[in-house]
């Protein structure tokens, strides 16, 4: 159905994530965001476009202070700015504080320097929207993780656990990124959730950091370790004489082959002898390992598990409002940089995705290689409206070329085979009139 001209459209977009230091401070989809921009500089539908938190990187800012940093900001995203107040001037823009931006609603100058480019800061944990007979729930999201919930909103000393890992850890990887082979440490940001993080730097070590010879002559140890492992629990039987069928059976298949059968079977006996050692080492190993684990959980100090639910959370929150606003026919809101739409008592619980690179982790199709972090974007934008029966809510997918090209090697391609990551964003979704 077409919208009506005098309906209220609302688009929404969050986690920008703009500006940081050094190699943070490189947006890779300006081009998209301003072409976005001037599409709705231009339109005719009665549109309010709502950026719903984390716009900007502030923390990741650690030698600036305050209202600093949007000097800086619209000193290095100038075309950024000028089109916000080109496309300001035709349609409402309201802006939302998050975590990563919290500073926004610390300090009031910023209403007034986000006002000279023509968008409306909001410096509160949410708004509303009216959409017919209904309203629409608008927060960013990160008062309902404990990691980053700001206790004293508005507070420019507030400083949550979230705080000090983008402080330390963000920060740090925007400044050191460019020092490796490749630019890639400042992809840190796009790690989620965060306990992902070491096995993701042992993957980018492994497949970029690691000299190539040493790596390529690892790959074909890692990749048939679990052969080897069979194959060592074999020759360790046929040295013993208890079962020498399969390995005379091994050895006779590869002679067919001539010098080709040789060098594999060189190559597995290398890997099987390597095996046999570690199998040697790692049974005393095993044993004290189990040992300080349970010692450390004696004493209470075991590793916790700081990742939150990217769902439950959100569905509380949710309930609580639907609850207390029976109006409300759609929660929407940021931060976790999942889309999802889930249907809930009726009503849709909305996110609205990233506009970040996102990372899937994909575990190779053999051995005990790390695993391969699949890059990808899925730009959206989350269109609300009215519709004949009720509140619509659509994604729509900006385009952007995949990054996989540039940023996989050949080697991580080959070992994640049919394991390529195809997401793909929700589909449309009308909540009905009907108000319990």
């Amino acid at each position: 159905m077409a919208d009506d001209a005098d309906d209220p459209v609302y688009y929404v977009i969050s986690d920008l994530h703009i500006g940081g230091d050094e190699q943070l401070g490189h947006v890779d989809f300006l081009d998209e965001l301003l072409a976005f921009l001037e599409r709705l500089e231009t339109t005719d539908e009665a549109v309010e476009l709502i950026i719903n938190g984390d716009a900007f990187g502030l923390w990741e800012f650690t030698e600036l202070e305050g209202v600093e940093k949007f000097d800086v900001l619209v000193e290095t995203y100038s075309e950024l700015f000028e089109q916000l107040r080109a496309t300001g001037e035709s349609v409402p823009i309201t802006l939302l504080p998050g975590n990563h931006d919290h500073e926004l609603a610390a300090y009031d100058e910023y209403v007034d320097r986000l006002g000279e480019y023509n968008v409306e800061l909001v410096q509160a944990e949410s708004i509303t929207r009216r959409v017919g007979d209904r309203t629409i729930w608008f927060e960013h999201g990160h008062q309902q993780d404990p990691n980053n919930r700001i206790e004293d909103f508005g507070n420019p000393h507030a400083t949550p656990l979230g705080y000090f890992y983008n402080t330390h850890v963000t920060s740090r990887a925007g400044k050191l990124s460019n020092r490796g082979r490749y630019n890639w440490l400042k992809d840190v940001q796009a790690v989620t959730p965060t306990e992902r993080l070491p096995k993701w730097l042992v993957s980018k070590y492994f497949y970029r950091e690691m000299n190539p010879l040493l790596r390529y002559a690892t790959v074909p140890f890692l990749f048939l370790f679990n052969l080897s492992l069979i194959l060592a629990v074999l020759a360790g039987l046929d040295l013993a004489g208890l079962w020498t069928l399969p390995i005379e059976t091994a050895d006779a298949f590869l002679a067919q082959f001539g010098l080709a059968g040789a060098a594999v079977h060189l190559l597995l006996v290398i890997n099987v002898a390597i095996v046999g050692l570690l199998l040697l080492v790692g049974i005393p190993l095993f044993f004290f390992l189990r040992d300080l684990r349970e010692t450390i959980d004696r004493f209470g100090v075991a590793e916790t598990d700081l990742t939150v639910d990217p769902e439950a959370p959100y569905k509380n929150a949710a309930r609580h409002v639907f609850d207390d606003r029976p109006e409300t026919a759609v929660f929407c809101y940021g931060h976790t940089h999942r889309p999802t739409e889930i249907e809930l008592d009726g009503r849709l619980l909305v996110n609205t995705g990233t506009w970040l690179k996102r990372l899937h982790r994909r575990d190779v199709i053999a051995g005990r290689l790390p695993p391969v972090f699949y890059p990808s974007y899925q730009l959206c934008v989350v269109k609300i409206t009215a519709d004949d029966g009720g509140v619509a809510v659509e994604y729509e997918e900006i385009a952007k070329p995949s990054p996989v090209a540039d940023e996989l090697t050949l080697t991580e391609r080959l070992l994640t085979l049919g394991r390529e990551p195809n997401p793909e964003l929700p589909d449309r979704a009308v909540v009905t009139d009907e108000v319990d």
